[in-house]
C-alpha cells in the first residue's frame, strides 16, 4: 500500500502508473453530432455487499437501489446535464447456471435515457477498467468545459488491508487510490472536479481528502459512520442559473444533514472539504498518519477504532480548521452525546488493551 508520507512526487507517479493500467478503447464516434451539456455527473454505486437496511416502519430496503432510484431520478430531471450511472453489483446466475453480467451502465443526456448496458466487472487491469472504458465512449464534455460532480456511493473506502470489500470477489483488494484512479480519467479536460460526493462511512479522514485533493475543489465527506441511504441527491435535480461550487457544496450537504436529523437518533456529521484551503493541514499531518496506517496495516480490523482527529495525539494542530465546514449533531443517547463539537477529520487509534 503506497502512504502518503512517500512524497507527492512518488504519489503521483504512483496514481500514473495505477491509471496507466485504466487504458481503454478509442471514444465511439455518434452519427449525429452531440450539443456539449453544461453539467456532467458521473454516479459509482457499489451493491456488492451488504446493503440491506429497514426504515422507521419496518420496511427491508436495499440501499443500493435506493440510491440507484434517486440517480436515475437526477438523470431525468437534468436538461443541462449528461449523467452516467454505474451499478456494481453482485455476481449471480440465470437458472443456477449461467453468469450474469454484474454490472449496470446508464449514460443519460438532455434528461434522455440514450444507453444502458450491462456489462462485467472483472475485465481489464484495475478496478474501475470496465467503467472508464464505457464513460470515455460515450462521454460528450470531456473537450467542452462543463460543471463536473462526482458521486461514490458504498462502505466505507480502506485504507489499508482492502482485501474481502466485494462480496462477490473476496480475493481482491479496493483502496482509496483505485478510486481517485477513475476520478483522474473520469474529469477529461477539467483541472479539478468541481465537487466530489463520497456517501460512505469515514470518508473525511487526512489519507482519503489528500487523495482526492489534487483532483477537486469541493468535497463532500462524512469523517463520522454514515448510512449512505441518507445522502439526498434532490439538490441535483433541474440544476441550471449560476453556479458556484462552494455554495453548491455547501447547500448540498446542509440538505444531507438536514434528512439525517430528520430520519435517525445516532451522530451526524457531514463536513464540506475545500481541498485548496485544507492542504496546508494534510502537510502537516502526513507523516504522522502515514506512520499510524504503517503500523496498523496487517492488525486485525476489530482492535483499532476511528475517533475524531482533535481527540488523536498529535493532530490537533493550528490550521485544523482552515478550509472545512462541519455540521454536528451528537448521538440522542450513550456516551457520544456528550460530544459538543467535532473537528471535521477522522482519524485512527488503538482499542484500548491491544
Amino acid at each position: 500500500m503506497r502512504e502518503r508520507g512517500a512524497g507527492l512526487s512518488l504519489g503521483l507517479l504512483f496514481l500514473g502508473l495505477l491509471c496507466a493500467s485504466c487504458s481503454s478503447q478509442p471514444p465511439v464516434e455518434d452519427a449525429e453530432p452531440r450539443a456539449a451539456p453544461r453539467y456532467s455527473l458521473v454516479f459509482m454505486i457499489h451493491g456488492d455487499g451488504d446493503y440491506i437496511y429497514h426504515d422507521t416502519d419496518g420496511k427491508r430496503h436495499d440501499a443500493d437501489k435506493a440510491v440507484l432510484a434517486e440517480a436515475q431520478r437526477v438523470a431525468e430531471h437534468n436538461p443541462n446535464a449528461e449523467v452516467f450511472i454505474f451499478h456494481q453489483k453482485s455476481r449471480s446466475k440465470r437458472l443456477f447456471l449461467i453468469p450474469r453480467k454484474d454490472g449496470a451502465a446508464f449514460y443519460y443526456r438532455h434528461g434522455r435515457l440514450l444507453e444502458e448496458e450491462s456489462y462485467w466487472r472483472d475485465q481489464g487491469a484495475s478496478r474501475f477498467a470496465s467503467e472508464i472504458e464505457i464513460f470515455e465512449a460515450l462521454t460528450t464534455t470531456r473537450a467542452h468545459p462543463a460543471i463536473t460532480m462526482f458521486f461514490y456511493f458504498g462502505h466505507e473506502i480502506p485504507e489499508f488491508d482492502g482485501a474481502g470489500y466485494d462480496r462477490s470477489y473476496p480475493d481482491k483488494s479496493f483502496t482509496v487510490p483505485e478510486l481517485v484512479c477513475a476520478l483522474h480519467r473520469m474529469r477529461g479536460e477539467s483541472e479539478k472536479v468541481d465537487m466530489v460526493v463520497l456517501g460512505t462511512c469515514y470518508g473525511g479522514s487526512p489519507y482519503t481528502i489528500g487523495w482526492l485533493a489534487p483532483y477537486s475543489r469541493y468535497i463532500v465527506a462524512s469523517p463520522e459512520n454514515l448510512h449512505r441511504s441518507y445522502f439526498d441527491l434532490s439538490p441535483l435535480e433541474n440544476l441550471a442559473g449560476p453556479f458556484d461550487a462552494r455554495e453548491f457544496s455547501v447547500g448540498f450537504a446542509r440538505n444531507a444533514f438536514d434528512r439525517l436529523g430528520r430520519d435517525i437518533q445516532t451522530g451526524i456529521c457531514v463536513a464540506v472539504y475545500d481541498a485548496g484551503a485544507v492542504q496546508s493541514y494534510l502537510d502537516s499531518v502526513d507523516d504522522a498518519y502515514s506512520q499510524t496506517l504503517s503500523s496498523l496495516n496487517g492488525r486485525a480490523r476489530e482492535n483499532v477504532k476511528r475517533c475524531d482527529c482533535a481527540r488523536a495525539e498529535g493532530y490537533a494542530l493550528p490550521g485544523m480548521h482552515d478550509g472545512v465546514e462541519v455540521l454536528y449533531r451528537a448521538s440522542r443517547f450513550g456516551r457520544a452525546k456528550t460530544m459538543s463539537s467535532h473537528s471535521g477529520w477522522s482519524c485512527w487509534s488503538a482499542k484500548p488493551g491491544d
